[in-house]
């Protein structure tokens, strides 16, 4: 595995807290959020990228300069964010390169997809702290994997290149036939196996999904060596993703990257809405994902 580089090392400094660890706000996503802030399919279809930007600004406005850093898209969030003043000065910034959805093989194999022109030099010229990738692996069918890694290569040659931060981050996914109950079986295997993967193509921080258990946390610890890496929270609600970072926390892991189990109720069309959840609810729940954080750096 290859150290970070000292302009690498100081961009995680940025997306780290005082005391070291990631908490990272995570709002790059478009669908998902679309989702989030309406049930009703013709008012998400009405959602404009310009409108879902407006939401994006209020949660870097209202929860992430509690946080420290920002994950977000560059379609609907950036540059606006900067040239707007949204973006406070001491607010760190990560900008995702992967696109909504995903392209599906003959053989029913997830395909990644990346925004198109959003280099590592496009990345800094947005202002961006350092970029982020999401890949589709399953990690026990090598066939699946072969199209995403060459782009992750090509990804991590890109941002070396140019010296910037670049976090990797994978998700597994059931194959066409497989029951929920022999993937949920498989999931850990899939994450440990994941892991593997990215560490072996270059990666230098992870962003991964709740490996399942303290001993599988461990694992990915031992696996990753120097290399840090954060839980994600995928959607769980904020209780069972509080538990889950208490477990990673206590077996090695470097911080969250979360966004829908803190903000996924709290956004609305209605933006005055949306300022009063983001700081009475959102903040709160940021306030509780910091304090295990901490409990577990002071203890390191």
């Amino acid at each position: 595995m290859t150290a970070m580089t000292t302009a690498e090392r100081r961009g995680y400094q940025q997306i780290c807290g005082a005391d070291g660890a990631m908490m990272v706000i995570a709002a790059d996503q478009r669908g998902g959020m679309r989702q989030a802030l309406t049930a009703d399919p013709e008012a998400r279809a009405a959602i404009s990228n310009a409108a879902l930007g407006e939401t994006k600004a209020d949660i870097t406005r209202w929860l992430a300069s509690a946080a420290g850093c920002i994950l977000v898209d560059p379609i609907c969030a950036v540059p606006a964010l900067v040239d707007d003043g949204v973006l406070d000065r001491q607010t760190a910034l990560l900008i995702g390169l992967d696109a909504s959805g995903w392209d599906t093989s003959p053989e029913g194999y997830r395909i990644s997809r990346m925004v198109e022109g959003i280099t590592a030099r496009r990345v800094r010229e947005l202002g961006g702290t350092g970029g982020k990738i999401m890949i589709y692996l399953r990690s026990d069918t090598p066939a699946a994997n072969t199209e995403n890694l060459a782009t992750l290569d090509a990804v991590v040659a890109d941002f070396a290149a140019e010296d910037l931060l670049l976090v990797v981050e994978f998700l597994t996914y059931r194959l066409e036939g497989e029951s929920p109950e022999d993937y949920a079986a498989r999931a850990a295997d899939l994450i440990e196996g994941g892991s593997r993967l990215c560490l072996g193509h270059g990666a230098k921080l992870l962003k991964i999904p709740y490996p399942g258990s303290a001993a599988a946390c461990a694992a990915i610890t031992r696996l990753a060596g120097d290399v840090p890496w954060a839980v994600l929270s995928a959607g769980v609600d904020h209780a069972t993703f509080l538990a889950q970072v208490e477990t990673a926390m206590a077996n090695g892991a470097s911080g969250v990257i979360a966004g829908r189990s803190l903000w996924k109720d709290c956004i609305s069309l209605d933006r005055a809405v949306t300022k009063e959840r983001l700081t009475t609810i959102a903040v709160p729940r940021l306030r509780e994902l910091q304090a295990v954080i901490a409990r577990h750096r002071t203890a390191a």
